[in-house]
């Protein structure tokens, strides 16, 4: 079994995620240092938004193995199996819009990186689970809907992912 960690957050995502966990802080801050009491609860709200995006929706790393993909979390575990994957690619930035075309994110965009779904014309939904804005890797399943992921070397990542399903 192969594993490859997310890859590390890019300058943008990371300056988005910084500016974005700065919230919460921010509210407390403002809280204590006078009469807006009212700060604690979206103080409150933001972090355990976070703590689930964190657990939940930004996965750890991506696991290759004899029986497929496993995109793993802190807190969950979801399955690929070798024979639903039909083709994998990796993708600069510019073949990612080239492929999705306009497309519509629903779900996390920002924080850690963008997490979710993506709708386009083309695909209509796909799964994103990104971390940077280059270095994509693009699997094509037959019976689900295509993965956009950003692993950690996206080229070793793609060979031995098309090895491991042993059908292209």
């Amino acid at each position: 079994m192969e594993y490859f960690p997310l890859a590390p957050m890019s300058g943008l995502i990371r300056g988005l995620t910084w500016a974005l966990l700065a919230l919460p802080a921010g509210f407390i801050a403002a809280a204590a240092m006078g009469s807006q009491r009212g700060l604690l609860a979206p103080a409150g709200i933001l972090a355990i938004l976070y703590l689930w995006v964190w657990l939940r929706m930004r996965p750890a790393g991506f696991r290759i193995g004899p029986r497929g993909l496993s995109l793993e979390w802190p807190a969950r575990r979801r399955e690929v199996p070798g024979d639903d994957i039909a083709d994998v690619r990796t993708l600069g930035s510019a073949a990612v819009k080239a492929e999705l075309g306009l497309a519509i994110r629903i779900g996390v965009g920002g924080l850690f990186g963008g997490f979710g779904w993506l709708w386009s014309r083309k695909w209509g939904l796909v799964d994103f689970y990104i971390s940077r804005t280059d270095g994509f890797v693009w699997i094509e399943r037959h019976r689900g809907r295509p993965l956009l992921i950003t692993p950690v070397d996206p080229e070793a990542f793609a060979s031995a992912l098309r090895q491991a399903s042993g059908r292209f």
